[in-house]
């Protein structure tokens, strides 16, 4: 069933369609619509993602997410001046740069796949979420494709964003998953509509982020160690995607204060355990190493300052 957000892009893109109904490129454009609305109308899986970043989660992308494109668009186009359908031209309208501060809130699920810690219950998963203070700087261009306002930008945030759990074995409460963004930086496309003096956008893209991935176990009464054989601390520069939405109102000629919200999905990655091989994953499972799945996801609440050069 579609949600909400996508009976509205389906509504709109159906009064969209009464202003399209003249020019030489009207039905060019309608068929865009046509795909747009069909895009929000059903949640879209990850699944295909797959095979191109590192293997991305297949939990499905929010309906809403994928009708704010729709509604965007559908918004320029209803507002758009009798004399748009004949022209793509492109215009190049400021490039802008600022920096900001910002909310993290990591989201990191670690699955036992195999019960091997939480003995006994394969695919047993913990979720451990944290929050904490960033900072990053951004870059980006504006241009006008015919009527359509868009964007590209770059952006880069900087600082600690750790979370960790101990329910690994919700017994003993001796081993301990951590995960840690250290960096995370993204290149974005989208479209953007004007409310008065506040400009709105969406966009979207990729993400790449620097996250160390860790499991702790601790062994032995009373002094109390490490077990290498049952822990791990790998770092890598993952490949993920991006949404995000915001608005900028302007303070100055060239300055604009700029909130913004985004979502991040790094995917999973599988790591391991028992490096020897000389335990059972689990009960009557073989002798060897014994996997772990990691999910990483970000979220980023962000609010800045922009410029916009020759103003």
């Amino acid at each position: 069933m579609p949600r909400a957000g996508s009976r509205a892009a389906e509504t709109l893109g159906s009064l969209t369609f009464a202003r399209l109904s003249g020019g030489a490129n009207s039905l060019t454009l309608r068929r865009a619509l046509q795909v747009l609305i069909f895009i929000s109308r059903y949640p879209v899986s990850n699944r295909d993602m797959e095979t191109d970043l590192m293997e991305a989660t297949s939990r499905p992308v929010h309906g809403f997410a994928w009708s704010l494109g729709p509604l965007l668009v559908g918004l320029m186009l209803t507002n758009a001046g009798p004399g748009y359908a004949g022209s793509l031209e492109t215009v190049l309208d400021g490039t802008y740069a600022g920096g900001f501060a910002a909310a993290g809130i990591a989201e990191n699920t670690i699955t036992d796949v195999t019960g091997f810690s939480n003995w006994g219950n394969p695919g047993s998963a913990s979720g451990y979420d944290e929050s904490a203070p960033v900072g990053g700087v951004l870059v980006g261009k504006k241009f006008t494709l015919g009527f359509v306002p868009l964007r590209v930008e770059l952006d880069g945030t900087f600082g600690d964003i750790s979370a960790k759990t101990n329910r690994l074995d919700p017994q003993a409460l001796d081993e301990t998953a951590k995960s840690e963004f250290q960096w995370v930086a993204t290149a974005r496309a989208g479209v953007e509509h004007t409310l008065g003096p506040v400009t709105l956008f969406a966009n979207g893209g990729l993400a790449t982020a620097r996250i160390a991935e860790s499991v702790t176990d601790i062994d032995g009464l009373p002094q109390r160690h490490v077990d290498p054989d049952d822990s791990f601390r790998k770092s890598a520069t993952k490949i993920g995607w991006v949404v995000g939405v915001g608005l900028e109102i302007p303070l100055t000629e060239a300055w604009k204060l700029r909130l913004d919200g985004s979502y991040m999905d790094f995917g999973r990655s599988t790591r391991y355990v028992n490096h020897s091989g000389n335990n059972h994953c689990g009960p009557g499972g073989p002798a060897q190493r014994c996997p772990y799945r990691i999910e990483n996801e970000l979220g980023l609440m962000r609010v800045g300052l922009v410029y916009r050069f020759g103003s």
